[in-house]
């Protein structure tokens, strides 16, 4: 029998720094809940809304699976590497921090809000070579349907990690029923309401609203309003 968790969106952690406002999925910064650490191989969910010409200055990563998703607006990166690089919504950006990697992020646009997603995985491999990638997206292949966007695999249509995980991204009309398999036996799935409203599994979920199930194979889906999207995340239970 499934399981589940929900995550109200009203349930997330907080913190207005003026340039920055963040919600926090899980423990992170200052923002710390034992219940919240994360789910399966899923450790951050960061919704970021920064002002022009802000970000983060640069700062190191090692051994984590680094996915930026830019919902509007567009990212100014530089990393130790030697990328520089903007990522515009409509775009995806996977970096493996691997045994180690500095980067910077900044609001590319003086005059118009970023707001992205910034996702970590704990990965499968440790200490692998660092490697920086991004994607533009087909944005019309999503409508009433789940596109993935991200896999394991480099030989698939998307950006790749190291990690037994695929993520898809959908924008449904109203009332569009679907269902959707788990792609790896023992993997959950995280779902990330970005607009709208919807159900998932027997489950009413609003704009922002998280839903986490496990011990299944299917999830059902069904969007309640015209301008439903959703963000799925099928990841290991386990590391």
């Amino acid at each position: 029998m499934s399981q589940f968790i929900l995550h109200k969106e009203n349930t997330r952690g907080h913190a207005n720094h003026g340039w920055l406002n963040a919600h926090h999925s899980f423990s992170f910064a200052n923002y710390y809940n034992p219940d919240r650490m994360h789910f399966g191989v899923l450790r951050v969910l960061n919704d970021d809304l920064i002002d022009g010409g802000m970000g983060f200055g640069a700062h190191p990563h090692d051994n984590m699976e680094i996915i930026t998703i830019p919902l509007a607006g567009a990212i100014a990166h530089k990393d130790s590497m030697g990328n520089s690089a903007v990522i515009n919504a409509g775009e995806i950006q996977v970096m493996s921090a691997g045994t180690g990697v500095s980067h910077s992020e900044f609001n590319a646009l003086e005059d118009v809000q970023l707001n992205l997603l910034q996702i970590w995985l704990f990965p499968n491999k440790k200490n692998v070579t660092p490697r920086y990638d991004q994607r533009a997206l087909n944005v019309d292949a999503r409508h009433n349907n789940f596109q993935q966007i991200l896999s394991p695999n480099a030989d698939d249509d998307n950006v790749w990690i190291h990690q037994d995980a695929w993520f898809s991204l959908g924008k449904f009309d109203e009332a569009f029923e679907t269902e959707y398999k788990i792609k790896k036996a023992g993997n959950g799935v995280y779902a990330f309401v970005i607009s709208g409203e919807v159900i998932i599994d027997g489950q009413t979920l609003s704009k922002r609203d998280a839903i986490g199930i496990w011990d299944t194979e299917n999830i059902s889906f069904k969007a309640i309003s015209a301008d439903a999207e959703v963000l799925l995340m099928d990841i290991p239970m386990e590391f």
